[in-house]
């Protein structure tokens, strides 16, 4: 019996390895009871996900990957491959199973793509990037950014992850239950998948939002410090860093539903214009946050120079306070023989009398005007 493992491939008990078999070839998931899931990414080996036949908007069966020249030739059908962390010869084996663009198949292999669509003749090949949260090594929140590379051709979709933690198992299904839909083909499978993709966006920017009014909140209760600019400037870092995927896979998107658009998404433009919506929302959100960002960090350096103009201000006022006391001492202290209020009985004690006076009416003044 066939394992469901799309989307739990990332998902490790605790043992040795295990091998399934899954559609004619083998599949490996390493067990591990490592927290980091940076580090079970890389612990995980490459693999089929699925191989899966469509006609007519409906699923016809699991396939071996053997089968699928079989399927791709036949009317009104196509194939939807899943791969994830494919070796070269995987990729290179099903490159010549679909015949894809050797530019499209030579980006996929190096990853680490811009988000972008490209048109090669009849085909498309598009790069999406996941954005996941995850704890490090030390317990801390950060970004995971993965990558999607997507072929699709009339009669073929292959999907490739790399270094993302979630799979499409749920794609699948959604796709699957609405078979009016699926019948548009692969250009509706595309859709699927980058809806998918884009709606992972929303948590990660909810995220960061709280993040950002809990750091409002604090900015005035204690005392600014460096700290607080730090975290300030890595929510900053990370909001640039889901700008980055928004932004470029935006600006590709919009040629799927305006002006010439590819004949595979053709029927699909609406839905197509939906996505660039979403995208359009997130990036709106992007913008506000960082504009609230960059306020919250000119707030926190001014509160730092307020803090530095208060101390410099009470430092000022008991320096004059010592200063009065300091010059008459000074001026009595020149001992010349020619002073005549040396010789005075009640010197004394009327310098100190002035001194203590002065200072007191300086210590009132400062009080008033809250430099002590």
């Amino acid at each position: 019996m066939r394992p469901n493992v799309e989307g739990e491939c990332l998902r490790p008990s605790a043992g040795t390895a295990r091998s399934f078999g899954v559609a004619g070839c083998s599949l490996h998931r390493y067990d591990s009871d490592l927290p980091n899931p940076l580090v079970r990414l890389h612990r995980t080996i490459a693999m089929l996900i699925s191989c899966v036949a469509y006609e007519n908007g409906r699923k016809l069966a699991d396939i071996a990957k053997e089968e699928i020249s079989e399927y791709v030739h036949r009317p009104g059908c196509f194939v939807w491959v899943a791969l994830f962390e494919p070796t070269l010869e995987e990729l290179s084996e099903m490159a010549a199973e679909f015949d894809l663009h050797e530019l499209a198949v030579e980006d996929a292999r190096h990853g680490h793509q811009r988000p972008k669509i490209e048109e090669y003749g009849d085909s498309l090949f598009a790069v999406l990037h996941t954005v996941e949260n995850i704890k490090t090594p030390e317990g801390e929140q950060d970004l995971l950014v993965g990558e999607v590379d997507i072929f699709v051709g009339s009669n073929y979709v292959l999907s490739v992850r790399h270094r993302t933690q979630i799979g499409f198992a749920a794609v699948r299904a959604r796709t699957e239950r609405e078979p009016e839909l699926l019948r548009h083909g692969a250009g509706y499978v595309l859709y699927a998948l980058m809806d998918n993709v884009v709606d992972r966006y929303f948590p990660v920017l909810d995220e960061l939002e709280v993040a950002l009014e809990q750091a409002e909140e604090q900015l005035f209760q204690d005392t600014a410090t460096r700290g607080k600019i730090e975290h300030l400037y890595a929510l900053k870092r990370k909001l640039m860093t889901l700008k980055h995927v928004v932004t470029p896979l935006m600006e590709s998107v919009g040629k799927l539903y305006g002006g010439r658009v590819p004949q595979l998404c053709v029927g699909a433009q609406e839905y197509f214009r939906d996505v660039y919506d979403h995208l359009a929302r997130i990036n709106a959100t992007i913008e506000s946050i960082r504009e609230m960002l960059t306020t919250a960090i000119q707030v926190n350096l001014a509160l730092i120079n307020l803090a530095d103009s208060e101390v410099t201000k009470r430092l000022a006022a008991y320096g004059a306070l010592i200063t009065v006391p300091t010059l008459i001492a000074g001026v009595y202290g020149m001992n010349f023989e020619h002073m005549p209020e040396l010789n005075w009985t009640w010197g004394y004690p009327f310098a100190l009398a002035v001194m203590v006076v002065i200072d007191a009416l300086l210590f009132v003044r400062f009080r008033r005007v809250k430099w002590i």
